[in-house]
């Protein structure tokens, strides 16, 4: 679907496809950017954002299609390529210098000369002038790193714009502002659209999506879904277009949310108040024997912050936490193994499977953990487990010999699930246990969750795919913008409601956002 428009395109991508070895990033993509508009690039995880951001930023060097820049095809092969070109770009991570004065930032590689020397002076003063025109007044001799992350993201958007950038990209330049920063950010994105710039804008919270957003394009698993008014899409429409459908294969798998789950008894896990400054609102959530509780919510909801601070991989700062009616206090993920409380890391590859060692050593990796490295295992207490769980997961090639580099994502994951199975844990934290994994592989992780839960062991389940949230919680917490915003049951909850609930306006936010034709 195309969104017409009276705005002239600045850039204009058309087929662009990225491949590396073995993968295919992106499939002959398409993506206008206009004239004093604010387009927002929209996707989950995988679905290829940031591929498309570093082709056109220089990054990444396409393996087909054209970018038009200004009505002139360009072969971006650098990032000095693409600020030659007009376009600059400000990320997520800050990208300044910290131990710098703010005026040096601003003009880095751009500071004003006089007899061969940098005019500190003359620079400071340009600087200030930059500033000024984003309605930013400071001491531009001061520590960069003595003030906030909001106004170091400004002074870095104030660097892009030294160059006069027609085209300005902002990945995920919120991600750490609390409403007032992103106020104060939006305002400065307003101006410069209404001044011409052309702004690619990447952000994972839905209502800051249509409170700045003119246009938005829709990616999913590397290929383009859509580009449509912001204006004309529906929330629900555009988190459908998001997430996609899931396969009819993984519908038959029998809905564990069709048990009963004793919610009168003792949790196994209560948490109340649990939050951290900045990264997550307080949250409370019980989870009781045997029932799989689901995490659904879009990407930068918080459902990964949430489960990192009930394992104690990041400490929050406010609220409590009981294991079995006991007060725990979780800090560290040490404190929660030793009460029985395992978690298996969204970031397979870096968090979870060590790559050069076998599938045996990574299955066993977790009860060596938990006894102490005086205390080793036993040759033939190790191949007992590791057989027994090579089995139960159907784990391909059933070799615990095999370095498990060499094995495919989805038996990675089975080996993962399988160390923290072999430590008989009371609560398990699965985040995205099924993500970047073939379909059956996908169908025989979900078919053991299942399987655990009815055997009682308490599950919290998180999912991109709602779909399979639905599928096999008893009960799902739902996230957005750092917070919970509702708790579901399963039995009658339908993808559909679950959308609806996630795509429901926030009553704390009022959109201000103007086109670029009434602005004028």
């Amino acid at each position: 679907m195309s969104a017409e428009t009276t705005q002239p395109s600045v850039v204009e991508m058309r087929g662009i496809t990225v491949e590396f070895p073995g993968v295919r990033a992106l499939d002959g993509v398409d993506l206008t950017l206009r004239r004093g508009e604010v387009h927002t690039l929209m996707g989950e995880n995988g679905a290829g954002k940031s591929t498309l951001i570093k082709a056109l930023t220089g990054v990444y060097t396409i393996s087909a299609g054209t970018i038009t820049v200004g009505g002139e095809e360009r072969v971006l092969r650098s990032t000095a390529d693409a600020q030659a070109a007009g376009i600059s770009t400000v990320y997520q991570e800050v990208n300044l210098c910290t131990n710098l004065s703010v005026g040096e930032n601003v003009m880095l590689g751009h500071e004003m000369r006089q007899g061969g020397r940098i005019d500190w002076k003359a620079t400071h003063r340009e600087a200030a002038a930059h500033l000024e025109n984003l309605g930013v007044r400071i001491d531009t001799r001061s520590l960069l790193g003595t003030h906030s992350i909001a106004l170091q993201q400004l002074v870095a958007i104030s660097r892009a714009m030294v160059t006069e950038a027609s085209v300005l990209v902002l990945d995920e330049p919120t991600s750490s502002l609390d409403r007032g920063e992103v106020e104060q950010l939006f305002a400065v994105v307003r101006d410069l659209r209404d001044r011409g710039v052309a702004i690619l804008f990447v952000t994972h919270f839905l209502d800051q999506v249509y409170e700045i957003s003119d246009r938005l394009t829709v990616l999913r698993n590397g290929k383009l879904v859509g580009e449509h008014l912001a204006a004309d899409l529906p929330r629900g429409e555009l988190i459908s277009q998001m997430i996609g459908r899931e396969l009819d294969e993984l519908e038959a798998i029998s809905r564990t949310s069709e048990r009963e789950i004793d919610r009168d008894a003792v949790p196994v896990l209560r948490a109340r108040g649990v939050g951290k400054k900045k990264v997550l609102e307080p949250v409370d959530l019980d989870v009781f024997d045997g029932e799989v509780v689901g995490i659904a919510g879009l990407l930068g909801s918080g459902r990964t912050e949430l489960v990192r601070l009930l394992y104690g991989a990041d400490r929050p700062d406010s609220g409590e936490t009981e294991i079995r009616g006991a007060h725990a206090r979780i800090t560290t993920p040490r404190h929660a193994i030793d009460r029985r409380v395992a978690f298996s890391s969204e970031d397979r590859r870096a968090e979870g499977i060590v790559a050069d060692l076998t599938v045996a050593e990574n299955i066993v990796l977790g009860i060596q953990a938990k006894r102490g490295a005086l205390r080793k295992i036993s040759k033939a207490e190790q191949a007992a487990v590791v057989d027994d769980y090579i089995s139960a997961l159907g784990v391909r090639p059933a070799n615990p010999n095999a370095l498990v580099r060499n094995l495919s994502g989805g038996n990675q994951q089975k080996v993962l699930l399988a160390r923290w199975l072999a430590t008989a844990p009371q609560l398990i934290i699965l985040d995205e246990p099924t993500r970047g994994i073939d379909v059956g592989a996908k169908a025989d992780i979900q078919r053991k969750v299942a399987e655990l839960s009815a055997q009682g062991l308490a599950v919290v389940f998180i999912s991109s795919e709602l779909e399979e949230v639905v599928r096999i919680s008893q009960r799902i917490a739902v996230m957005r913008d750092r917070r919970k915003i509702s708790e579901l049951d399963s039995t009658d909850t339908t993808v559909d409601d679950l959308v609806a609930v996630i795509a429901q306006e926030s009553p704390e936010t009022t959109p201000s956002r103007q086109t670029p034709e009434s602005a004028a």
